[in-house]
């Protein structure tokens, strides 16, 4: 039984707390240093090459569960941690106090009084009545006060005193609405091209909402290089059939848009097809695919010259703007098309771009955490603006003596004393 209160104050110590917090704010730092939720071979491919901090591959990183740092069994095993010191140091010491100073303390002798951080003492011939007149100017600028025969106490702020908890309530509230939303939250990324739609569905599978793209545009700078992506969405009712429109809006990078729970970042770009048309063919919209292996932002298709499908050649870009690249089957350049120009002879056959269709890649989160995330940042503001609100109390003790008699005021205040040693003159001058 001795153990457990050792174990209480071990658990509760601010030093640990303060150790707790910086731990959490390396990981999350660590969080950001890799990318999240991508998969095995992703991380692989990044790290066995050239290990992160040239100690860690691709492996060690998914054994120390660095590649979905936020809701892996350590980080969330930290927070709990956190939340329980701070519980139990609010139960040891914030309510403790809060409820001490609930209570009136009666001081009935003035050596008492002389005890304290501030105390003065004032010659009058009429102490009780100077007494009264303290009392009135106190309660004047908005001061509790208590009156016993000839002696009063009184107390202001008494609101700073629930700041502390308040802090710690909200950072708990954070904590907890953090690791719901780690848990159970959702997170996905989706292509979609102009014109294609998008079934959102629920926890259960079932289709409650449709993400229409209508529109896709990328702003370049002058170098052509992507600057801003905008898209224009329509939020559809269930599975889109009826066409009953809830919602449309336009997403770029940093504004999302937030909509019954799910908020929709644009997140990336992506080229999805081009239009081609192959000697006096109608127009063919050809599906692209990503070639990393051409490098970070390429796209394109093997496309065949001949009916029997031999002769293929490579036709590569990375921006919907063009050029389109055309490569021979050993990888000898051909030549370049331009999107909307001229066609290209390749190998006897005539090939024109028409256009290419970018692709719009939207990141939809669904993190049921965020409502209590910016309930604990509220309730820590609040608590921690209390916190700055100084608690004083003074105490006044008349004294009736055979000439002159005397008033001594003493007091108290856990922030800015120095200011209260200067008001509490002044105070006094007044009587």
């Amino acid at each position: 039984m001795k153990a457990l209160p050792r174990l209480v104050a071990l658990i509760s110590d601010l030093r640990l707390a303060i150790v707790l917090l910086l731990v959490i704010a390396i990981a999350s730092g660590v969080g950001t240093a890799i990318p999240q939720r991508e998969t095995a071979e992703f991380y692989h491919r990044l790290y066995d090459p050239q290990p992160w901090l040239g100690l860690l591959p691709g492996e060690g990183v998914l054994a120390l569960q660095l590649d979905h740092i936020y809701s892996s069994g350590w980080f969330l095993g930290l927070l709990a941690w956190l939340a329980l010191a701070l519980l139990l140091c609010s139960w040891r010491r914030q309510w403790p106090a809060l409820r001490a100073s609930l209570r009136w303390i009666d001081y009935r002798k003035p050596r008492q009084l002389s005890k304290l951080s501030l105390a003065e003492s004032l010659a009058t011939d009429q102490p009780a009545a100077s007494l009264e007149k303290l009392g009135q100017l106190l309660e004047g600028k908005g001061w509790q006060i208590r009156r016993q025969g000839d002696r009063l106490a009184a107390r202001k702020g008494l609101l700073g005193k629930v700041g502390p908890l308040l802090v710690h309530a909200g950072m708990v509230v954070l904590m907890l609405g953090a690791a719901w939303g780690a848990v159970a939250g959702q997170r996905a990324e989706q292509y979609l091209a102009p014109g294609r739609s998008l079934e959102l569905m629920d926890s259960r599978g079932s289709s409650k909402l449709t993400l229409a793209l209508d529109n896709f545009s990328i702003q370049r700078d002058p170098a052509g290089r992507p600057e801003q992506f905008t898209s224009q969405l329509r939020i559809l009712e269930g599975d889109g059939s009826d066409g009953s429109l809830l919602k449309q809006a336009q997403i770029s990078v940093n504004h999302p848009l937030r909509f019954q729970g799910v908020t929709l970042y644009q997140a990336d770009w992506a080229l999805a097809a081009i239009s081609l048309q192959l000697g006096r063919s109608p127009l063919l919209q050809l599906p692209l695919q990503s070639f990393p292996q051409l490098g970070e932002q390429v796209w394109g298709l093997v496309l065949p010259t001949r009916p029997d499908g031999s002769e293929p050649v490579l036709l590569s870009l990375g921006s919907e703007q063009g050029p389109v690249e055309v490569y021979g089957a050993d990888g000898s350049p051909l030549g370049q098309i331009s999107p909307g120009g001229e066609a290209l002879e390749v190998k006897g056959l005539p090939i024109r771009v028409a256009s290419v269709l970018p692709a719009s890649g939207i990141l939809l989160k669904r993190d049921p955490g965020v409502p209590l995330v910016y309930a604990g940042f509220a309730i820590a503001l609040a608590g921690g603006g209390l916190s700055l609100v100084a608690t004083r109390q003074l105490w006044a003790i008349a004294e009736e003596g055979p000439g002159p008699g005397q008033l001594h005021v003493a007091g108290l205040c856990n922030r800015n004393l120095t200011g209260f040693a200067a008001e509490l003159p002044q105070l006094l001058s007044q009587l």
